[in-house]
């Protein structure tokens, strides 16, 4: 097969030599365009993401709370929605998924090896199955009922090593996640959140295991019944979780009475802390 004509996003990287020949394009999203190209003797992929005005996915504030930007003046722009604020939103969005990917495989977990980021294009390993083609995504494979569970405890213990690592991916479902020669590989991470940092961490992991659960479940019914989710949380909530703690897939919620003023007072304080922040960024932060 000819190597395609180089994407315009793609010529900088070529120039630069971080590639050598664009060889197809392999997939495009909601976000992203994904490119097979050939770089210093092997196959990678290229992920050139669509500028905001091109994307179809909103970078919905429960993905962004909590995320660093550069310095205050940037947080001050992207407060107040300004041009440089955009363009300084959708940097930090790329780099959130570049960040997540080199943490996450320091840690072990099965996400793309990356490569490179430069100018909106993650360089990064391309995931094969055992032919040698690019992999699949696990929703166009068919499983037996031991594959299912098989991949489905597999993906627990990765979920698992994001936590510990303090991540949640967000997003989590059959449409990211590759079937590899080696198995389930995780993929699209721009929308990770951090699993102490941000306050709807909790809702979006037990929400990435409830996909899993209905994906699974469907070759193997008897995953249904099982709310690990909520067993992982509140282990992890307990500093009890570890990569070897035991998982049953039961949770038995507690019955004791909620304590609904000390919440409410909790809240309130949260909310005063949060105001008398703004406040002190206003009072330091020059005009963008």
């Amino acid at each position: 097969m000819r190597p395609m004509k180089p994407p315009k996003r793609l010529q900088p990287l070529i120039e630069a030599g971080l590639i050598d020949t664009v060889e197809r394009q392999l997939m495009s999203g909601k976000e992203a365009k994904v490119y097979v190209v050939r770089c210093a003797g092997e196959t990678r992929c290229a992920k050139v993401y669509k500028e905001a005005t091109q994307r179809s996915f909103r970078q919905a504030v429960d993905y962004t709370e909590n995320r660093k930007v550069k310095n205050s003046r940037q947080a001050r722009a992207i407060s107040k929605g300004t041009r440089y604020g955009r363009q300084a939103q959708e940097a930090a969005w790329q780099s959130a998924e570049v960040d997540a990917l080199y943490r996450l495989a320091a840690a072990g977990v099965r996400v793309p090896r990356p490569v490179n980021f430069c100018d909106g294009v993650l360089l990064m390993e391309l995931i094969v199955d055992a032919a040698g083609n690019a992999a699949p995504r696990l929703n166009d494979v068919a499983l037996t009922p031991q594959e299912a569970c098989t991949y489905h405890q597999l993906l627990l213990r990765e979920v698992v090593r994001m936590l510990l690592a303090g991540t949640v991916h967000g997003d989590l479902s059959e449409f990211n996640i590759l079937l590899g020669d080696n198995g389930p590989v995780i993929i699209d991470l721009p929308q990770a959140v951090d699993a102490a940092g941000n306050n709807h961490a909790a809702r979006m992991l037990l929400r990435d295991v409830v996909n899993l659960r209905n994906f699974f479940g469907r070759f193997a019914p008897a995953l249904l019944a099982t709310d690990y989710g909520n067993e992982i949380w509140d282990l992890y909530q307990r500093g009890l979780l570890t990569l070897d703690a035991t998982l049953t897939g039961k949770f038995a919620r507690s019955k004791a009475a909620v304590d609904l003023q000390a919440v409410i007072r909790e809240i309130d304080d949260a909310r005063a802390e949060e105001a008398a922040r703004r406040l002190r960024l206003a009072a330091t932060v020059p005009a963008a």
